[in-house]
C-alpha cells in the first residue's frame, strides 16, 4: 500500500508558481529554498510586467526556473489567471514570493490529494518567517468563516497570533486556504474560471474556496507541511489600500456566495459593522482607514450588479464554523480557536 502511494505521488504533476512584481530582492532570498526543496515539481515564476531586472536575474541565476511573462500588472487575481493559462500540471501550488519552504514540504500535500480524491484545495501550516515559533497572519493553521463571512484562522483570530506548539499538526477540513501558499487541482481552478479579477488582490482566495465548496469539493489543511511567510511584503497592514480591498472584497464574496435568503440581511449587518470599524479606526487616530472603508462601500455599490450576476448557483451548504467571531473576540475576549 505504501509503495503504491509513493508511486502515485511521483506521477502527480505539480507546478509551483510564484507571482512576481518588481520582487528581485524577495526572489534572491526565497527562491533558493523553493528550488532546493521542490524536486517533485516544476518551478515557475509568473512575472507581472516587472520594471526591475527580476526576469534577467532569474535567467542568469536560476536557469531551471521557467518564466511566464504577463503583459500587465493585473494584481494577484489577474496575474495568476493570465499566467496559469500557459502552465500544464495536475496541481498548481501558488506560492507568494516571500515564502520560505521547508524540506519535504510537498510530500504530505501530494499524498493527501491522492488519499482524498474529493479534495480540491490544500493549505500547509504557515508560520511567521520573522518569528518561526508563531503562526503567521495570512492563513496560519487553516482558514474559517463565521456566519457573516468574517474570516479567521486556527492560530490567528484578528491580530492575535498563537505560538506553534504542535497543536495543529493534523489534517482537517477548512473553509478557505491562504493565497500565500495555496494548492489547487488545475481542473477545478479552470472550471471555476480562476480567481475573480474584480477583486484585484486580497480575499480572492476566500471567494475561490467558497465557490469550490459550493460545488461540493473539500478544502483541507495539512499540518505536516510547513512554510514560513514574511507577510505584508506587498501591502502592509498600515496601507489604506489594503483596508479598502479587504472590506470591499469581503462584501463581494457575501453577495456571490451566500444562500439567497441570507444575502440582503447579512450584507446590511456587515455594512453596519464596517461603520463601527471605521469609527474605531478614527478613535485610534487612523482616519485614513475610515475613508478607505467609505470608498470600499462606494466601490461595492458600483459593482453590485456585476457581483449579483456572478452568484454561485449551488450555495445551500453550511459555509461557517462559528456564529460570530466578532462577538466572540471583542465582547467575550476569546483569543484562541479552541475556546470558541
Amino acid at each position: 500500500m505504501q509503495s503504491t502511494i509513493l508511486e502515485e505521488i511521483n506521477i502527480l504533476k505539480i507546478a509551483v508558481v510564484i507571482l512576481n512584481w518588481n520582487g528581485k530582492k524577495l526572489l534572491e532570498t526565497f527562491l533558493p529554498s523553493v528550488i532546493n526543496f521542490s524536486q517533485e515539481a516544476e518551478v515557475y515564476v509568473a512575472d507581472n510586467a516587472s520594471t526591475d531586472d527580476s526576469v534577467t536575474f532569474i535567467k542568469e541565476n536560476f536557469p531551471s526556473v521557467k518564466i511566464v511573462i504577463n503583459q500587465e500588472n493585473g494584481g494577484f487575481a489577474k496575474g495568476y489567471n493570465d499566467a496559469l493559462q500557459h502552465i500544464k500540471a495536475d496541481v498548481y501550488a501558488l506560492v507568494n514570493s516571500d515564502i520560505e519552504v521547508t524540506e519535504n514540504w510537498l510530500q504530505p500535500i501530494i499524498k493527501q490529494f491522492k488519499v482524498s480524491p474529493n479534495t480540491a484545495i490544500i493549505q500547509p501550516k504557515i508560520l511567521d518567517y520573522k518569528n518561526k515559533h508563531k503562526f503567521e497572519y495570512a492563513g496560519a493553521a487553516g482558514g474559517f468563516l463565521d456566519i457573516l463571512g468574517y474570516p479567521y484562522c486556527r492560530g490567528r483570530i484578528f491580530n492575535v497570533l498563537e505560538k506553534d506548539k504542535g497543536q495543529y499538526n493534523d489534517v482537517i477540513d477548512i473553509n478557505w486556504a491562504s493565497g500565500a501558499c495555496f494548492f489547487i487541482k488545475t481542473d477545478i481552478y479552470h472550471q471555476l474560471g480562476g480567481f475573480d479579477e474584480d477583486y484585484f488582490a486580497h480575499q480572492e482566495e476566500i471567494d475561490l474556496c467558497w465557490r469550490t465548496t459550493n460545488l461540493g469539493h473539500q478544502i483541507k489543511y495539512v499540518g505536516a507541511a510547513t512554510v514560513y511567510h514574511v507577510g505584508g511584503a506587498t501591502l502592509s497592514e498600515a496601507n489604506s489600500f489594503k483596508t479598502f480591498l479587504n472590506f470591499r472584497n469581503s462584501l463581494f464574496s457575501l453577495v456571490k456566495n451566500l444562500p439567497k435568503r441570507k444575502v440582503f440581511l447579512f450584507v446590511l449587518i456587515r455594512m453596519l459593522l464596517d461603520a463601527v470599524a471605521g469609527l474605531r479606526f478614527t478613535l485610534q487616530g487612523r482616519p485614513i482607514h475610515m475613508v478607505a472603508i467609505l470608498k470600499s462601500h462606494l466601490s461595492f455599490y458600483k459593482q453590485l450588479p456585476k457581483m449579483i450576476a456572478k452568484r454561485t448557483q449551488n450555495n445551500k451548504g453550511k459555509y461557517y464554523n462559528t456564529f460570530s467571531i466578532v462577538w466572540s473576540h471583542f465582547i467575550l475576549n476569546i483569543r484562541k480557536v479552541n475556546k470558541l
